[in-house]
């Protein structure tokens, strides 16, 4: 055969292969049995054994998996992935229609002429009417019906990514991350089949950014399971916890052989040639078909609704055939359907005020609990758990759940011996929701948290309930090895100074051994002594030592969020550290001048103060000095953003920008934004329709900019 032919069958059978991928992952209707896939599969691997000059990215054999990565490196998001807000009730379903019913009426998109018509025949049904005559029904289902045209998904129970494709090939995968910044997950996501390597047809824009879902089905899951058993393996506890521990594997090839999905249900940067920005089509449907034509699956259970009552029959009917579904869902989601009418609500936090979720409710069962024990958090709260007869609720075998705290246990009258309602949601920490009165026996004894814990369980240090607050706390701070353990957890984790490969394991080991007490020792750890240690091989240690060894010069943020000191996350620690500049400053800063920092209130000013007079936590910071680490300032000096230290706040609809391009452009010159507005605050920005917050800074008498404004203030 010569090459050309040969090529020529290469190229038939990529197009062959991919064209069964798509059938079997994507659409659910195979076309060819397993035997006959792996015959062109195999024949495939032939040729491009015999060239491997022939082999491409974008390949069918290229998914099997890259070698290892060491680590996961951040992505910044063009363009920021939102979470919902949730709905419980009926109520806050209909409360989110009139809302969107009323900005739009005033804005004139609502049911405009010619635009987005919905007919009752593209609807989930009504209630059965009784019968009418052949014409009056047609006439009936043809006519366009009132109300806000919406599209109900389902909300798949899975781990949100992010793919990112350049001339119509797959560059980038992240995961979610906080919205702002996830991980680079792109080798993992190349090895699924139901991912696109390549975009099918030759209308893809210069950039295309689509958001989805990777999850696992049912059967799919228990397939994985039954594996895990035979090799003698733990089994995963539910399809999403497997699909999330799967995408995030540092090898790739263990990645390719586990059963994954991918679920397109949104989009991010879209852009053309020329760099600008594209907006396809103009309803959210249109661009979910859009997206399939490119090869994506998408929510195979969507529909168009009109008003609260379509959405609400909708998520009855969704719930009654939940069961039956070959994948997990914990609710559906609603979204307004026409994308000017999406950019004319905007959003409000982090949140889009065009669209909702609308949570299934949590499962529960009824199990018998057997005792309380106490736990010591990483800043010293001492929790109730309660010990449970083993229940399987919520896809997940239950013997511990959440108590909240002392007060919870007395408003809900919760006894030791009571059969108890134990109550579990997605991958919400299972909760005790109270007591079965009917079953309750004579000797069920009351709970006393004082009186069961006089001294910290852990270290014996007195226990202390600060006036106004429901938390009872071990005094003993970094001295006591509960909060040690997660303090040093804290202090290593990816937010903070991202110590990669000290995990919690390796921490408890270093902590009960006595070699670890403060989070300076970590620093005297070395590769001899570290090898020692289980599960530790050489090369792993040395990997810890250089982590170690790179998280000697953190930005000062990090080391002040690292310290775990209570109220401090990692937005206040980074205004703080920008504030002050050293932490020799931070440590001397009185309550009055910590509340110049914007965004700091009494409860944080006293928390810092009183972490920084104990003696001991001083010394952790000299001793993290000694040890050879040196914070970096975070930004750049005063005066080089023009809006640093800044709190603008965004109301209404702005003349060019959009609301996210807006907050880049904040972000970028070193402000802030913020979702409401306080005395704090440096200028409110408003657009058309502005709302409550233009009000709130009149009141309060706070600078309001229009568009030009803002954009003079960046120009600075």
């Amino acid at each position: 055969m010569t090459d050309d032919s040969l090529r020529r069958e290469l190229l038939d059978l990529r197009a062959e292969i991919e064209a069964h991928n798509h059938r079997y992952y994507v659409l659910d209707e195979p076309a060819v049995s397993d035997a006959q896939y792996d015959r062109l599969m195999n024949r495939l691997q032939e040729i491009e054994q015999e060239h491997p000059d022939w082999v491409t990215p974008d390949s069918p054999t290229q998914r099997v998996g890259a070698s290892p990565s060491g680590h996961f490196a951040p992505v910044r998001h063009a363009v920021r992935m939102l979470s919902l807000g949730n709905a419980f009730e009926d109520q806050d379903i209909q409360a989110f229609d009139d809302r969107v019913t009323a900005i739009l009426a005033e804005s004139g998109l609502l049911n405009e002429p010619g635009h987005g018509a919905v007919t009752a025949d593209c609807l989930v049904p009504d209630e059965p009417e009784p019968p009418a005559s052949g014409d009056a029904d047609e006439l009936r289902r043809k006519a366009p019906i009132p109300g806000v045209d919406y599209v109900a998904e389902y909300k798949f129970d899975g781990l949100a990514v992010n793919l990112r494709y350049e001339q119509g090939h797959l560059v980038q995968a992240a995961t979610r991350g906080d919205g702002s910044e996830g991980e680079d997950i792109t080798a993992n996501i190349r090895t699924l089949r139901s991912v696109p390597l390549r975009l099918r047809g030759d209308a893809a824009p210069a950039v295309l950014e689509v958001r989805g879902e990777v999850l696992m089905t049912r059967a799919d899951f228990a397939r994985l399971n039954e594996q895990q058993l035979s090799r003698g393996d733990k089994p995963f506890v539910n399809p999403r916890n497997a699909a999330a521990g799967s995408l995030r594997q540092l090898d790739p090839r263990v990645t390719a052989a586990r059963p994954l999905r991918f679920y397109a249900y949104g989009w991010g940067q879209i852009r053309d040639a020329a760099g600008r920005d594209l907006q396809p089509q103009a309803t959210h449907a249109a661009m979910l078909d859009w997206l399939a034509a490119f090869g994506f699956a998408v929510s195979p259970g969507r529909r168009r609704c009109r008003g609260a009552a379509q959405l609400l029959r909708f998520y009855a009917s969704v719930g009654s055939e939940r069961s039956g579904l070959p994948y997990d869902i914990d609710g559906v989601v609603y979204k307004v359907n026409d994308l000017r009418a999406q950019e004319v609500l905007g959003f409000v936090a982090r949140a889009p005020r065009f669209a909702i979720a609308h949570k299934f409710p949590a499962q529960e069962e009824t199990t018998r609990l057997v005792g309380i024990e106490v736990q010591v958090g990483r800043t010293g709260a001492l929790t109730p758990v309660a010990r449970l007869q083993p229940v399987f609720v919520g896809g997940v075998t239950v013997t511990n759940a959440t108590l909240h705290n002392e007060d919870e246990i007395h408003r809900k009258d919760i006894r030791i011996g009571d059969t108890v309602v134990v109550r579990r949601a997605g991958d919400v920490i299972p909760e005790v929701v109270g007591p079965v009165l009917d079953l309750r026996p004579a000797d069920a004894l009351p709970f006393d948290l004082l009186a069961a814990c006089p001294v910290c369980p852990v270290c014996g240090s007195a226990v202390e309930r600060p006036e106004g607050e429901a938390i009872t706390r071990c005094t003993g701070g970094l001295f006591c090895p509960a909060q040690r353990k997660q303090t040093l957890w804290h202090a290593a984790s990816r937010k903070a100074l991202d110590i990669d490969g000290l995990g919690d394991k390796l921490i408890e080991q270093l902590v009960d051994g006595g070699r670890v007490r403060t989070l300076a020792d970590l620093y005297g750890l070395t590769e001899l002594e570290l090898s020692t240690y289980p599960r530790m091989g050489r090369k792993s240690a040395q990997n810890l030592v250089q982590a170690i060894d790179q998280s000697r010069r953190p930005p000062l943020s990090r080391l002040l969020y690292a310290l775990g000191i209570r109220h401090v996350g990692e937005t206040t620690a980074r205004d703080v550290a920008r504030h002050f500049g050293s932490m020799q400053a931070i440590m001397d800063a009185s309550e009055d001048q910590l509340l110049q920092v914007p965004d700091v209130g009494p409860v944080v000013a006293a928390s810092i103060r009183r972490f920084f007079a104990e003696a001991h936590n001083r010394e952790v910071v000299a001793a993290l000095q000694a040890a050879g680490v040196e914070p970096q300032a975070d930004a750049a000096p005063a005066g080089a953003k023009p809006l640093a230290g800044k709190t603008l706040v965004l109301t209404g609809t702005l003349p060019a920008l959009t609301r996210d391009e807006a907050t880049r452009r904040i972000l970028a010159a070193g402000g802030k934004v913020s979702g409401s507005v306080s005395r704090k605050t440096a200028w409110v920005v408003a657009g058309e329709e502005a709302g409550s917050k233009l009000a709130k800074a009149e009141e309060l008498g706070v600078a309001v900019l229009d568009e030009a404004g803002l954009l003079k203030l960046l120009e600075h």
